[in-house]
């Protein structure tokens, strides 16, 4: 799979799907409960809750990014560029509140459905074409067992 630098085989791109799925329900789980954000740049009072999620937020936006940037081919690049656009989308929503951008309840959803649905594709090609020498029952571990 020469199209990979970090989804490089089938158990990576399974972690990062599940992963994908998980944050998929919480989103829409957010979405449907819509307990509006107050934003921490509004004059309110803010809780530390929503100070640790901006701070988580921040963190995982800049680690989906970074792996945008170091990722090779077209369809992994896809994959990270879906979910940093929904990861950095939360963290305005959490900083901006929902006064000023509703609309990421909407967008993070949409990222993250469209990051499941490459990130099967990307499972499924992982399944298909097994890496070059590999199968399975390996010739120097028949070798060994005589």
């Amino acid at each position: 799979m020469s199209g990979f630098s970090i989804l490089t085989n089938r158990k990576r791109a399974v972690v990062a799907l599940a992963h994908s799925i998980v944050f998929l329900l919480i989103a829409v789980r957010q979405m449907v409960a819509a307990n509006p954000a107050a934003g921490i740049w509004v004059t309110s009072t803010v809780t530390p809750g929503t100070w640790i999620l901006c701070g988580i937020l921040l963190v995982v936006s800049s680690i989906l990014l970074w792996l945008l940037i170091i990722s090779r081919g077209w369809m992994e690049k896809s994959y990270f560029a879906v979910c940093t656009i929904s990861a950095t989308s939360g963290l305005l929503r959490t900083a901006a509140g929902d006064q000023a951008f509703h609309a990421a309840l909407y967008i993070r959803v949409i990222m993250l459905a469209s990051a499941v649905l490459v990130g099967l594709v990307i499972v499924r090609m992982h399944s298909r074409f097994p890496l070059e020498g590999s199968s399975s029952t390996s010739s120097e571990y028949a070798e060994e067992s005589s």
